[in-house]
């Protein structure tokens, strides 16, 4: 999970796309990009960690231009590393190319092996720069059907903001897996960013979503629909969007992010009443999550966990010893709160366990009479190959035990997950949706999978 910015005919584009990255840190903390385009000149400049960490003064005033890009890392293919960071630059013979990209290719292995096969000459691990390749080495005549033809070879999600000299492109997948919205700056030019929050930020007004399979160009200041991918039969974006990586104030699908998971906190409360003294949530994905819960139950809201903000986000830190690591100092109890009492936890998912099971333990310690566990998705039960970092089934808790089990393993009084056809029953009306790490049924072909069993 990435993300993206792309600013076009706006002075010193790269400060406006910092700020849109800025906003977008959640969606990954690993290392960040920014490329500046100037008369068809392009600059680039990535960093490890966090973009304020990377990015200062010095070098926002070298990324001069009217047009420039932006990524956060959050390795799920290719792993870690400044050599996998985005925006991918190459000399094209259109003039310099750069791409970023949100999601995952599931045929990236047979496209690598193909275009190694020919010849191609990789520098990276991750399966975006697949992309750049295809589009150098299409037959077509011009750029834009040169675009067409590499995207047309995908399967998979992606969302991607390509740029040639200051011409930029940007797509989605015929699922619409990943999220890609357009926003117009008042003073003229234009933002794309994964979320709409990053468009407030920056100070744009939401034009539109991209559909799914749409393609648009943007250039000298007009923006043009391309001939596109045809949009799957189904179209399919991410429920998880909803219920634990987008900010609670983007719109994400046209839902409010916060209402939905206010409606799945609601659901979880009338699916599992409980007899209990507060509820609060673990902060801060589940923050709308737990209101719900409290607003449906009549059971009061309270702030029995504080986040420490300056640690990151556990889950989508790349390593268990680093997740293992930082349950501990990432969150404290208000023992005032808990102390002698009944408490419901809320949290947005449960993966690993790692989190969840070192969260009890801190809130037993604080003296909680019961703990009552309630989570507003459903169990994890499948690998998610869109773009989420749950590689294998042995990773998932909810796919090796029973809810019995789960419940055990955490130490809780009672554990209660949102159905599946609850949870899509609460945003019904902006689906449907790809669901599969609940429900192991995949929308876009896992073409790599069956590829890697027949090479063995």
């Amino acid at each position: 999970m990435c993300g993206i910015v792309g600013v076009s005919g706006v002075e010193r584009a790269a400060e406006q796309a910092f700020l849109g990255l800025y906003a977008l840190q959640h969606r990954g903390q690993e290392a960040a990009g920014i490329a500046a385009i100037r008369d068809g000149e392009m600059r680039v400049h990535k960093a490890h960690g966090l973009i304020i960490e990377g990015f200062h003064d010095q070098e926002l005033r070298s990324l001069d231009g009217t047009v420039a890009l932006g990524h956060t890392r959050y390795s799920t293919a290719g792993g870690a590393g400044l050599h996998n960071a985005q925006p991918i630059h190459v000399r094209y013979h259109q003039g310099d190319l750069a791409l970023v990209h949100n999601g995952n290719l599931t045929n990236a292995k047979v496209l690598r092996d193909r275009l190694v096969s020919e010849g191609a000459l990789f520098q990276s691990t991750v399966d975006s720069e697949v992309i750049v390749h295809l589009i150098a080495r299409s037959r077509k005549p011009t750029v834009d059907e040169q675009i067409q033809d590499a995207l047309g070879q995908l399967i998979g999600a992606f969302s991607v903001i390509i740029t040639v000299g200051t011409t930029m492109y940007a797509a989605r997948d015929p699922w619409g897996i990943r999220p890609l919205v357009l926003g117009r700056k008042s003073e003229g030019g234009w933002v794309l960013a994964s979320e709409t929050c990053a468009l407030d930020l920056i100070g744009a007004e939401m034009e539109c979503p991209l559909n799914p399979g749409e393609l648009l160009k943007i250039e000298d200041g007009m923006v043009t629909y391309l001939p596109g991918l045809k949009p799957a039969d189904r179209p399919a974006p991410c429920i998880f969007e909803l219920i634990y990586f987008a900010r609670p104030d983007s719109r994400v699908w046209g839902a409010s992010v916060d209402r939905a998971r206010r409606e799945f906190g609601r659901q979880l409360a009338r699916e599992h009443p409980v007899d209990a003294d507060c509820v609060f949530s673990v902060p801060d994905s589940s923050n709308s999550a737990a209101l719900g819960f409290s607003e449906e139950s009549g059971i009061p809201f309270e702030l029995g966990l504080i986040r420490n903000h300056y640690v990151g986000r556990t889950f989508i830190h790349p390593t268990q010893t680093g997740r293992d690591f930082r349950v501990r100092i990432k969150y404290n109890t208000v023992r005032e709160v808990i102390d002698g009492k009944r408490v419901v936890v809320v949290d947005d998912s449960l993966v690993r366990g790692t989190t969840s099971r070192g969260l009890i333990s801190l809130i037993r310690e604080a003296g909680a009479k019961e703990v009552h566990f309630r989570v507003s998705s459903p169990p994890v039960i499948s690998p998610c190959f869109y773009g989420i970092d749950m590689p294998t089934r042995d990773e998932l808790i909810g796919a090796q035990m029973s809810v019995d089990q789960i419940r055990e393993h955490l130490n809780v009084d009672s554990l209660g997950y949102l159905s599946l056809e609850g949870m899509n029953n609460a945003v019904r009306q902006y689906g449907p949706f790809c669901d599969a790490c609940f429900s192991g049924n995949y929308a876009a072909p896992l073409v790599d999978l069956t590829y890697r069993s027949k090479c063995g």
